[in-house]
């Protein structure tokens, strides 16, 4: 792998006290570190996924993406708060310390916890496996992901809010 090992911090939590639903990715890419939020490779899925499952619009600024996601009740966080990492390679994170979500959870009334991918997944396994809120592993939005499915996305979203 090329590249050097470098500790980097992700981001703060966004979310309310109206958050239904918490997202949970791995870690920030390159391109996300650079403006500061989340999903910011163009050919990250997440956004364009999302919001279509609402019928919205992308929003053109990190504002508007956190007033879309408080909008409509989710939860955003990388479950890794920082790493070492080459570049944007999930594949080459080591020593993740792994985010503390009772934060998300004295506040909000989360009904289930979506891991976007399979690191995101394993690094939540590792402190949550017992935790009794529903969680579900989806197909990572990542552009390096042969395998993502919207159908399997838009299915997991429906559960959560076609009950509402």
């Amino acid at each position: 792998m090329k590249g050097i090992l470098q500790k980097q911090t992700g981001f703060p939590p966004v979310y309310d006290k109206d958050s239904k639903v918490l997202f949970l990715g791995s870690f920030p890419s390159v391109k996300s570190r650079e403006i500061s939020f989340y999903y910011g490779h163009k050919q990250n899925r997440f956004w364009r996924t999302v919001c279509g499952y609402f019928h919205e619009e992308i929003p053109n600024s990190v504002d508007g993406k956190r007033a879309f996601l408080l909008r409509n009740g989710i939860a955003l966080w990388d479950i890794a708060l920082s790493c070492e990492i080459v570049g944007s390679s999930d594949a080459s994170i080591k020593n993740a310390e792994i985010a503390d979500l009772s934060e998300i959870f004295t506040t909000a009334r989360i009904q289930k916890i979506f891991l976007n991918g399979n690191l995101a997944y394993q690094l939540f396994l590792q402190k949550y496996a017992d935790i009794n809120i529903p969680y579900q592993k989806l197909p990572s939005t990542s552009p390096a992901n042969p395998r993502f499915s919207q159908q399997i996305w838009t299915e997991a979203l429906d559960a959560v809010f076609r009950l509402s």
